[in-house]
């Protein structure tokens, strides 16, 4: 291939560092397009109205200056950048309202009185708490905890180890993606079904929400367990078969410690899905005024039915009430997560 003279004294032009907007301009633009829905609003159009109007000024704007300024690709990328925090601001901005309201609600009312009184009274005047409902959550959630890990984690070292595509592992994979989008409250027909059957009618116990929340439990265990099995690197389970170790010990010793961190979380998330839920628990577990420590009898109150229960009350002091519950409600989340955290990094391999 010839180069003409006229492509040489083209390339001898093109400067070797392409013109750049200057560092403010995502804050100048950022500026003329907050004013823009500000004035909007104050003119009538609302605040939905205003911040979306306000978002497209600066999706546009910003990308036609880079046009005429940094060319094609520049414009692409500032567009590309500003359409990526725009999104990221969409899903933050729910959580966080939400976070927000539930706080500010629910921070105020939490004192000792609130946190070791049951709803159950002895005397007209003594004041009620949500103890008995924390003592539900954590008792049946545990149940379902101890009835799901083991067989979800046990589900998933066959399907990664042992089965390898055959027509078992493709039936157990078909039935845990059935199991992952069944209605919660299919799962709490099934455990009110069930021990019907086994006990007869009108029996509610704890177990029963504990077997109705691990059947959604389990799949998300399985596959969180699943995905994190697959990513531990063939060569250490290599290794370990070459130096005569058994099959079952490599993946004791070696992979499951190596998985351990994205097992957990897993789990955790598990348990953060099935912790709010209150339709299978209105079946089987019910809910009772008095604080129930027996797992396999009798009515127990979690949180999620405690808050259900004040909400259709309606007055003022149920409402307080609930909000109450629901702000204990995402502090045992963030424990659950950040203990879930702590386990993974001490329990990890070590690097290097």
């Amino acid at each position: 291939m010839t180069t003409t003279v006229e492509e040489i004294q083209e390339r001898a032009h093109t400067p070797l560092v392409l013109p750049r907007l200057p560092r403010v301009a995502p804050a100048i633009v950022g500026g003329i397009a907050i004013a823009l829905a500000l004035l909007l609003m104050v003119l009538g159009m609302g605040l939905v109205g205003g911040v979306v109007v306000g978002v497209v000024a600066y999706l546009v704007a910003l990308p036609l200056w880079s046009l005429f300024i940094e060319g094609r690709r520049g414009a692409t990328d500032r567009m590309m950048t500003g359409l990526i925090w725009a999104t990221f601001f969409v899903a933050v901005v729910p959580l966080v309202s939400l976070l927000w309201r539930v706080v500010s609600k629910g921070a105020g009312r939490i004192d000792g009185t609130f946190l070791s009184y049951s709803f159950f009274k002895t005397q007209i005047d003594q004041p009620v708490g949500i103890y008995h409902a924390i003592i539900g959550t954590l008792l049946i959630t545990l149940g379902a905890a101890v009835i799901s890990v083991p067989v979800g984690v046990m589900a998933a070292i066959y399907l990664v180890e042992y089965g390898k595509k055959n027509k078992l592992a493709k039936a157990i994979t078909f039935l845990v993606d059935v199991m992952t989008g069944i209605p919660s409250i299919v799962a709490g027909l099934f455990a009110f079904a069930l021990f019907t059957l086994v006990f007869g009618p009108a029996y509610v116990s704890g177990i029963g929400g504990s077997v109705a929340l691990s059947l959604l439990m389990i799949p998300i265990v399985v596959r969180a367990t699943e995905e994190m099995l697959m990513l531990v690197p063939d060569d250490l389970r290599e290794a370990s078969y070459a130096l005569g170790t058994p099959k079952w010990k490599t993946i004791v010793r070696i992979v499951l410690p190596t998985a351990l961190g994205g097992i957990l979380t897993g789990i955790t998330l598990a348990i953060s899905r099935v912790i709010g839920e209150t339709a299978p628990l209105l079946l089987i577990a019910s809910a009772t005024d008095r604080t129930n420590m027996n797992l396999f009898d009798g009515a127990m109150t979690t949180l999620p039915v405690l808050i259900y229960g004040q909400n259709v009350r309606g007055d003022a002091p149920a409402e307080a009430i609930a909000w109450g519950a629901a702000f204990i409600l995402i502090i045992i989340v963030v424990v659950l997560n950040l203990v879930a955290r702590i386990v993974g990094k001490i329990f990890a391999p070590k690097k290097g």
